[in-house]
């Protein structure tokens, strides 16, 4: 978990209690989905593409599976970005994190053709880490509060001459 410290709540939620509640949440939606859409692009823009894939699995269907994902419970929005879970992108996290050594074997045969050869056992050294979602939030945190500040701003200053 990241600790963020932004500077000059104390003014914006002064301004936010004069507006009705339904465009203050509209507002702070909007600017946290804005916020996230600049992480989501960085994280694109540095996952690796085509690289060690899965048989059957296509370029770039790791990169296109990253999305802003938005949800308001109890008061509380949350804007997450997510890698992988759709499309039969489940290697997400292993290009992240890594994998370790490790050995593959048959679930429901003797063996598994591999390279023109049956085995029984395939040893497989692991895969090095490929991270693209920390860095993306580190490299772009100070803009993305940036464009939610801009967000706010400019829809405060819309609300406000209505």
């Amino acid at each position: 978990m990241t600790d963020i410290e932004v500077k000059g709540l104390s003014e914006l939620q002064k301004l936010l209690d004069e507006l009705p509640a339904r465009i203050e949440a509209n507002m702070v939606l909007g600017g946290l989905r804005a916020a996230a859409k600049v992480i989501r692009d960085e994280a694109r823009r540095l996952c690796p593409v085509g690289e060690n894939l899965p048989r059957g699995h296509k370029s770039g269907a790791l990169r296109d599976s990253i999305r802003v994902s938005m949800s308001s419970k109890h008061g509380t929005i949350t804007a997450s970005i997510k890698a992988g879970g759709k499309n039969n992108v489940y290697y997400a996290h292993m290009v992240e994190y890594g994998t370790a050594h490790h050995l593959i074997k048959p679930r429901n045969r003797k063996s598994l053709f591999i390279a023109g050869l049956f085995k029984e056992v395939i040893d497989h050294p692991g895969a090095q880490k490929k991270p693209f979602m920390r860095p993306a939030l580190d490299s772009k945190v100070d803009e993305a509060i940036s464009t939610f500040a801009e967000y706010v701003r400019n829809r405060l200053d819309t609300e406000v001459t209505k």
